[in-house]
């Protein structure tokens, strides 16, 4: 075989230029087309597809998360606004300026002049009513106990002079009264007995001095009894019924208001336990149990209650050899109130009651000390019911009727 070598003629390389000259111009006319016509068809949504400039996808990303953000942001600040701040700002303002200081004036012990120191003692108060040219306030008992001089300090920071109208130590509750010309604002009273755990409360008072202060919590327990020692021998004689709080209630919050959301009086805060390693538990006497005091004390001065007409202390004061040995008890008796006294002309002298006895029943009830025998008394019996005491004398087991008469301090 041999090889060929091929050289084109002049004429077929002319005719080769014009063919790729040709080809170059028609593709470049025909891309000019296409660029010219497809946003023409786009406009009218003719093709098949959408035609979106390069960067607007991450533009319109970035505003439907933006928007989305500020949705977001707004719901949960309209949440918060509503079911929190603006309903305590609420409750708060419908109250504030019926919650007051009460200044306790005890007379200097250098003189006979009022001292503006040392010889005050502050809490807090509630305005309650206004009748006539005179508003009412409830108190603690505490706050205003052996006070020479009662001043009330307003909202609008004037200090006035109250009167006391009666107290109540067991309940540790107090009334006043001010001139009620500068009283805008009464505070309404709700019912404490359809309080459930876990509802909101607030506390406003004057702790520490520090005038309309607010505290938020909520109601820990609807009912809590805690021991109270009201004759001041460190033996317990009497359990106050409380509402229990997590709403912080500080020396000067004694006396104020515990609110529930809708702006009404609950309770009147009176205590908190005093120990360094207890934080949260704040108490207040539960308006089902203020509202009755009230009443008694605007109408009598005082808290009617029937009344044996005895001097009492528990059993178990007593040293244990004496219950045999001196009393004569049982082996059996666990409990009982040895009378220390009886009251002359009294239902207990009247009906044959002495000295020594020791009361172990009433009405068949079983009488473990004092605080058993008044919550009966008190509870239980009304002036002029009939009381029929189980007592020992000289280890002999009796009985006696007796009719109750009012209580008089």
């Amino acid at each position: 075989m041999g090889y060929y070598d091929y050289e084109p003629t002049r004429r077929e390389q002319r005719g080769t230029k014009k063919s790729a000259l040709y080809s170059f111009f028609s593709a470049l006319f025909g891309a000019l087309i296409v660029v010219f016509t497809i946003p023409v068809l786009a406009n009218y949504n003719i093709l098949p597809y959408e035609i979106v400039p390069k960067g607007t996808h991450q533009v319109l990303d970035s505003m439907e998360q933006s928007n989305e953000s500020e949705t977001a942001v707004t719901a949960a600040t309209n949440t918060v606004n509503i079911s929190m701040t603006s309903e305590v700002i609420e409750a708060v303002d419908r109250v504030s300026e019926a919650v007051v200081g009460v200044v306790n004036v005890r007379q200097a012990s250098t003189g006979g002049f009022f001292s503006s120191g040392g010889g005050e003692g502050t809490g807090s108060g509630v305005i309650y009513k206004v009748e006539g040219d005179r508003a009412f306030i409830v108190t603690n008992q505490h706050v205003i106990n052996q006070a020479n001089q009662i001043d009330v300090t307003l909202s609008n920071g004037s200090r006035v002079p109250a009167e006391l109208v009666g107290e109540d130590t067991l309940t540790d509750l107090a009334v006043l009264t001010i001139d009620a010309e500068d009283i805008d604002t009464i505070a309404e009273f709700g019912s404490s007995d359809v309080l459930r755990a876990g509802e909101p409360a607030i506390a406003i008072g004057n702790p520490l001095s520090f005038e309309g202060s607010v505290t938020l919590g909520i109601i820990s327990a609807v009912e809590r009894s805690i021991p109270v020692d009201t004759s001041g021998n460190g033996q317990p004689d009497w359990n106050a019924e409380v509402l229990q709080t997590d709403a912080a209630i500080n020396p000067g919050n004694s006396g104020g208001a515990l609110l529930n959301i809708q702006g009404e009086v609950i309770g009147i805060n009176s205590m908190k336990i005093a120990q360094s390693a207890v934080e949260g538990i704040g108490f207040a006497i539960p308006t089902a149990i203020a509202i009755p005091v009230i009443e008694d004390i605007e109408r009598y001065g005082e808290v009617q209650r029937p009344q044996m007409g005895v001097m009492i202390s528990s059993l178990n004061e007593i040293p244990s050899f004496h219950w045999h040995d001196t009393l004569g008890l049982p082996e059996d008796v666990k409990g009982g109130v040895y009378l220390q006294g009886v009251t002359p002309n009294s239902p207990a002298e009247i009906a044959g009651l002495q000295e020594g006895d020791v009361i172990v029943e009433l009405d068949g009830e079983e009488i473990r000390d004092g605080h058993d025998l008044r919550k009966y008394l008190y509870t239980e019996k009304r002036i002029g019911d009939t009381l029929m005491v189980g007592f020992y004398r000289n280890g002999e087991k009796q009985e006696v009727e007796l009719t109750l008469q009012m209580q008089v301090f």
